[in-house]
């Protein structure tokens, strides 16, 4: 009798999107078939898949332990989100060799189903790193006798959804810095550097809009840059090991010496990237926008403005959000509304607005009738949010002429 041979064997998945990509989430339902092509007749152990979740860091470091021994050492750790076994045809044992047991596979195209639900926890979004990686895999084994085993990995996708409409995330950013520049005993005028962005979570496509102004009082020439920067941080046994990388950047124009630079919704788009890893306990991806003034011959001025990459994007209701509340949150001060700390419903309108102040604001209000709304409706919460925003960053117009503005030395350009 002839004994058939193993013409390919495959991993399909029945994908959950239109994609026909294999990404799936916590919770959900892991399935598809073992493809196994004989030709001949062939005799079966056991057709087997193992699949697999886990986190994994590695790397080493040099170590000296003397004037001429030196040692290497490792560091690792691993974290296992599932693992999960199944029988296809056959039986657990494939140690011996016994014809008791086998099964007989005829010459042709066999499919072998197989599923397995994902754990309902909180799992790390697959990763690939510089020293450490998330992976999510399905294999499959045929096992014959008197034969080496055939063995078969085929990864899949899990994404960890990260909702950029939550609160937190549509909230602006926003900060301000000083430089003053000294050589030997002579002293510049300072550069000042201020951005804001819009809100802190996006998702890969979407354009960051930079709202920023560089004043250079200085001597020197200055260059206003702007860029997106990925940091890995891996840790194992106690240790931690960062890598830090360029994602995106743009340069603005150079600045001499009594200029301003303003950028009113410059534009940086994120690329695709992996979706921030907060979750993990030994694996963090973490995205920044630094903002940054480039000072030749001296340390940078920069800003950093920390951003959550999402895999769900901004919708309507988050976008209208964000736009009325920008517009609007201007006219906050005006209504002498006392928001707690902690948000609860609303006081009425009779309660904090005299008739007096009501009469005098009718005007402003008429002005902006989306704000009129949201005090109406459930976009009052998310405006809160903007009630505590830091002042604007800057004005062409002197709100005390008549008062000298503080004791620093005064920029040519004004």
């Amino acid at each position: 009798m002839v004994l058939g041979k193993v013409k390919s064997l495959t991993i399909s998945f029945d994908c959950l999107n239109d994609s026909n990509v294999p990404v799936y989430s916590s919770g959900d339902t892991v399935s598809g078939r073992v493809n196994l092509e004989v030709t001949g007749e062939i005799r079966v152990k056991s057709l087997k898949i193992h699949a697999r979740g886990h986190a994994k860091v590695r790397w080493t470091e040099s170590r000296n332990a003397g004037s001429n021994t030196a040692y290497t050492q490792n560091y690792t750790e691993e974290v296992e989100y599932f693992n999960h076994k199944d029988i296809l045809i056959g039986h657990e044992r494939d140690d011996d060799n016994s014809e008791e047991g086998l099964h007989t596979i005829h010459s042709g195209r066999h499919e072998y189903a197989f599923s397995f639900e994902l754990p309902q926890t909180p799992l790390a979004t697959s990763f690939e790193g510089r020293h450490g990686s998330v992976r999510y895999w399905v294999k499959a084994e045929l096992h014959r006798p008197w034969l080496l085993p055939v063995k078969l990995k085929k990864e899949f996708t899990v994404f960890e959804h990260i909702d950029i409409n939550t609160p937190s995330l549509l909230s602006p950013q926003a900060s301000t810095k000083e430089k003053t520049l000294c050589c030997w005993f002579c002293t510049s005028g300072p550069i000042s550097l201020s951005a804001k962005i819009e809100r802190k979570g996006y998702t890969p496509g979407e354009s960051i809009q930079i709202f920023a102004e560089v004043e250079n009082c200085s001597s020197r020439m200055v260059v206003p840059k702007a860029a997106i920067y990925q940091t890995q941080a891996f840790y194992a046994k106690g240790k931690m090991k960062e890598v830090k990388q360029l994602v995106a950047n743009l340069r603005g124009d150079s600045l001499s010496s009594g200029k301003t630079e303003t950028w009113n919704g410059k534009q940086l788009k994120i690329p695709p990237v992996s979706p921030s890893i907060l979750d993990c306990s030994i694996i963090r991806v973490e995205y920044s926008l630094m903002v940054y003034v480039d000072i030749p011959g001296a340390m940078d001025l920069f800003l950093n403005l920390p951003l959550v990459i999402g895999t769900i994007p901004l919708h309507p209701f988050g976008s209208r959000t964000s736009s009325v509340s920008s517009q609007c949150s201007m006219n906050m001060n005006w209504l002498g509304l006392s928001l707690p700390e902690r948000p609860e419903a609303p006081p009425s309108y009779a309660e904090v607005v005299t008739e007096e102040q009501r009469q005098s604001s009718l005007a402003p209000i008429a002005a902006c009738d989306d704000f009129e709304r949201a005090l109406q409706g459930p976009l009052f919460a998310y405006i809160q949010e903007f009630r505590f925003l830091p002042p604007q960053l800057y004005s062409e117009i002197d709100p005390n002429p008549d008062h000298p503005a503080d004791d620093r030395p005064s920029c040519p350009s004004r």
